[in-house]
């Protein structure tokens, strides 16, 4: 069966005038507000080169911060969801259904200033065979660097540190999408796209890797949520739209504060392929 998932482009995020960073919010167990990470540390290097003034006294200012300039469309973007038997199968090239910024980031443009991300683009065949009917595990599993699930848009889905261990979305400089590539040319969200949105609130917008959907920040209701009304792995249980049934389900939600996406796996997460990434590259001393 095809999952059919209607997009609508545009924004749907209200601008806070701070958010709490999530530098340092990395935990050894589950703990609401964290991420439970996989590894003790971060390999350093890569991530933007310059803290913004939109960052400041451990806040940051979402609508003070820059964006990757440009319009780049990607006709050959190719995502498809469907459930086969006990699996629900996920198959795409990478490239995201919408619009992004131009990658690399342009010398000269405002982004560069802060953030010189020298990646492009590119295709990255992902196929990914989760359970279509997930339980939760008898104990939360933790999350690794890259991705950790992928949206309705073609998008691979990030935790919400950069390799120094920061909080991405402050720092990084991502498109207007709030998207961008790394160093294998994967595009891809570190929290809650403006250009993503379900048919209605309570439709996945993605799948984590353990099977359970993620959703956006508003519930059918109207209720908007934060870390604060989660559990630990970012996530509750209530009802979601899955292949055009309402039923009741542990998901995961996206929402405007740390960690964004997801905190642990509630379910246990399918194993892929993750290759150790090569040494960051070099970049010529930051503009000040």
């Amino acid at each position: 069966m095809l999952v059919v998932i209607a997009l609508v482009t545009g924004p749907v995020m209200a601008h806070e005038s701070r958010l709490p960073l999530g530098d340092g919010k990395l935990s050894t167990a589950p703990k609401t507000g964290y991420v439970f990470a996989c590894q003790p540390g971060f390999p350093g290097g890569g991530g933007a080169q310059v803290a913004g003034p939109w960052i400041k006294d451990g806040y940051w200012t979402p609508s003070a911060k820059p964006i990757v300039e440009g319009s780049a469309r990607w006709p050959n973007a190719r995502i498809s969801i469907t459930v086969e038997g006990s699996e629900r199968v996920v198959r795409s090239n990478s490239l995201p259904t919408h619009e992004t910024g131009e990658f690399p980031v342009r010398a000269g443009t405002n982004a560069y200033r802060y953030d010189r991300n020298p990646n492009s683009i590119g295709e990255k065949p992902v196929l990914l065979r989760m359970p279509a009917k997930p339980t939760v595990a008898a104990w939360p599993a933790c999350v690794p660097m890259g991705m950790i699930g992928f949206a309705v848009s073609g998008v691979a889905i990030f935790n919400a540190f950069d390799l120094q261990g920061r909080d991405a979305p402050a720092y990084e400089i991502q498109d207007k999408c709030n998207g961008h590539p790394e160093i294998s040319s994967q595009y891809h969200y570190h929290d809650l796209s403006p250009c993503l949105k379900a048919a209605s609130p309570d439709v996945p917008v993605g799948w984590i890797l353990d099977g359970f959907p993620i959703l956006g920040p508003t519930d059918a209701k109207g209720r908007v949520y934060g870390s604060a009304d989660l559990d630990a792995c970012h996530g509750m249980t209530g009802p979601v739209m899955i292949d055009g049934r309402r039923v009741v389900t542990y998901h995961y939600r996206f929402t405007r504060d740390f960690p964004y996406t997801i905190g642990c796996f509630r379910g246990s997460p399918i194993a892929i392929e993750r290759r150790r990434p090569p040494p960051p590259p070099m970049f010529p001393p930051p503009l000040r």
